[in-house]
């Protein structure tokens, strides 16, 4: 048995790389088409790509800028400094009451079984969206991490930079990001994941979109220039 499935994340409300992302992937036919959230920030287009990921019926998971629309009145997420917070803060004014419940409803991890064994996915990390784990960490740590979580691959999202590391317990992914790459080279970033009783087989892939769109949407809705920088270039800075 093959087990075919494609992750997505960080989509940051980049209309734009979402369907170029989604194109490719339906090219590709996988059984499962996964998201680990972070619907929103920085992009001109979070209402589009919200109802996008709805109307398609994702499996998808609560990322922290989700969480920071979301949960306005929280007090767990504090504000952050720069382009994030004052893109969030645009984005609480133009989503309707009915997208952020539906970010409020995503759950922060998602499980299944594969051939493999059991795959957990989530957003920063299985506990919480706001936290990060180190994929480059000590190995002994990460072994560690999957045999606590009970799975043999762990696939999670927020650092924008696609990376697959294999260890003796098993494999840690992160898709990068679809709507905001950080990893030196535009477009749209899609993991696409083939799991057999023996192996998994990860493809980091890269996907061109019409960047220059996305910055003119930017441009158009007054958001901070120096996001058009990051989606020209892959680059933050």
């Amino acid at each position: 048995m093959l087990l075919k499935i494609a992750f997505i994340s960080d989509i940051h409300g980049n209309i734009h790389a979402l369907r170029a992302a989604w194109r490719w992937i339906q090219e590709r036919r996988p059984d499962h088409v996964i998201c680990l959230g972070d619907l929103v920030g920085y992009g001109a287009n979070p209402s589009e790509a919200i109802d996008f990921i709805d109307e398609h019926g994702l499996r998808c998971t609560l990322g922290s800028s989700d969480a920071r629309v979301a949960y306005e009145l929280s007090e767990k997420f504090e504000k952050r400094e720069g382009l994030s917070e004052q893109t969030l803060e645009w984005t609480k004014t133009v989503l309707t009451p009915e997208q952020k419940q539906f970010l409020r409803k995503l759950p922060t991890s998602g499980r299944m079984e594969t051939p493999k064994g059991r795959l957990r996915f989530c957003h920063g990390s299985p506990y919480d969206p706001d936290d990060r784990l180190d994929l480059h960490g000590a190995a002994k740590d990460l072994n560690e991490l999957l045999a606590s979580l009970h799975c043999e691959v762990l696939v999670c999202g927020g650092t924008h930079i696609p990376y697959v590391r294999a260890l003796a317990r098993g494999v840690v992914i992160d898709p990068g990001s679809v709507g905001l790459s950080l990893n030196g080279e535009p477009g749209a970033d899609v993991a696409f994941l083939q799991i057999s009783e023996n192996e998994v087989k990860t493809e980091l892939i890269k996907v061109p979109y019409d960047t220059a769109a996305a910055a003119a949407d930017i441009v158009t809705w007054n958001l901070p220039n120096a996001i058009t920088h990051v989606l020209r270039s892959g680059k933050m800075g």
